[in-house]
């Protein structure tokens, strides 16, 4: 795959340009071949359309997920704008699913990034559906989802989405007061998934000594899969730490947004638990 990498502040940022929309890389400025995105080169699924490649590093999908829809070919070259502090990848047009993605990186600090998901209605009818971020993270880390609880109630105020393959018993899962953990195991034998309604309006990989946090803007609105703005897949290759925003109706010529601030922090040493994670103060 053909990367074109570009430094915004102290951030390497790879965007590949024979594929996409995606982003193969993100790595701090000082350990540029430190990329906390897993290249995939290989993998993926045989769909009614051919085989699709999940390549590795982020991408823009739309939600709830659907076969063929959602797993849409990208494997053709895409149109790039860069400038000092910005890049844009234009997406190909998904003549069968009417829409066409494009994905805006912005520096904001000397260590974040504004990342603007957008999905276009190309077609001549109003759609339904979300944007939703995925980013798949190097091998040997784990995910950590807040799920603060709210003031004291009689009601419920939190709730948790389980796939077909979820096993709650699952080693590489820690189900804490105020977090989730996800573990990435390379010597797991299935894959594992968990979603929920994140609060604060965040989630983080941790790996190697390097904190990779996306915080979101949370919108009010109907969410796919029983009401997730997160959610965490892992498999034996890698953890896939996505975001996902409200399902919204466009109409023809029309788009959706979702944005996710993405920022690198330096931490040594960091364990799956609540108290070793609150010892790091305000995440964002």
């Amino acid at each position: 795959m053909k990367m074109r990498e570009f430094i915004l502040g102290d951030l390497v940022v790879g965007v590949p340009e024979n594929i996409g929309p995606r982003v193969l890389k993100i790595a701090l400025k000082e350990t540029p071949d430190k990329n906390l995105f897993n290249i995939l080169p290989d993998a993926g699924v045989e769909t009614p359309d051919g085989f699709w490649h999940i390549y590795g590093g982020h991408r823009l999908w739309s939600s709830p997920e659907a076969m063929p829809r959602s797993y849409s070919m990208d494997n053709e070259p895409v149109k790039i704008d860069a400038g000092k502090e910005y890049i844009r990848i234009y997406g190909n047009t998904e003549i069968q699913n009417n829409i066409q993605k494009e994905i805006e990186i912005r520096k904001k600090g000397k260590r974040q990034l504004c990342v603007i998901h957008r999905i276009k209605n190309t077609g001549r009818w109003n759609i339904k559906l979300a944007c939703w971020a995925l980013s798949i993270m190097r091998a040997g880390g784990f995910a950590i989802i807040p799920i603060r609880r709210g003031r004291k109630g009689l009601l419920p105020d939190r709730r948790l989405s389980l796939w077909p393959y979820t096993d709650l018993s699952d080693r590489r899962l820690i189900l804490e007061r105020d977090f989730i953990f996800l573990k990435q195991d390379t010597d797991a034998k299935s894959p594992m998934k968990i979603g929920t309604m994140a609060y604060p309006y965040w989630t983080a990989y941790w790996v190697d000594g390097q904190l990779f946090v996306k915080s979101f803007i949370q919108k009010e609105g109907e969410y796919p899969d029983f009401g997730c703005s997160v959610e965490a897949y892992t498999s034996s290759a890698f953890l896939e730490l996505e975001t996902v925003g409200p399902l919204r109706e466009i109409e023809p010529g029309g788009y959706i947004e979702h944005t996710e601030i993405w920022e690198i922090k330096k931490v040594p040493v960091l364990v799956p638990s609540s108290r070793d994670f609150k010892r790091l103060g305000s995440i964002v």
